[in-house]
């Protein structure tokens, strides 16, 4: 039985990392209805300031 063991070890790895990446992909949208339900104007800011930050940045042409 180490033989399947040894053959499942690395799959259930493999699995554990993508699945894992899926959460963290998530990242700063997870708290997006609390954003939007602040009143506060300075929250909005920040928070586009912060969206605006993480998004990927498209290639510049030298």
């Amino acid at each position: 039985m180490g033989w399947l063991q040894s053959l499942f070890s690395p799959l259930k790895k493999l699995w554990f990392r993508l699945h894992s990446a899926q959460r963290k992909s998530r990242g700063i949208y997870i708290l997006y209805e609390d954003v939007k339900s602040c009143p506060y104007e300075d929250v909005h800011v920040l928070w586009s300031i912060l969206v605006e930050s993480h998004s990927p940045s498209p290639p510049s042409k030298q």
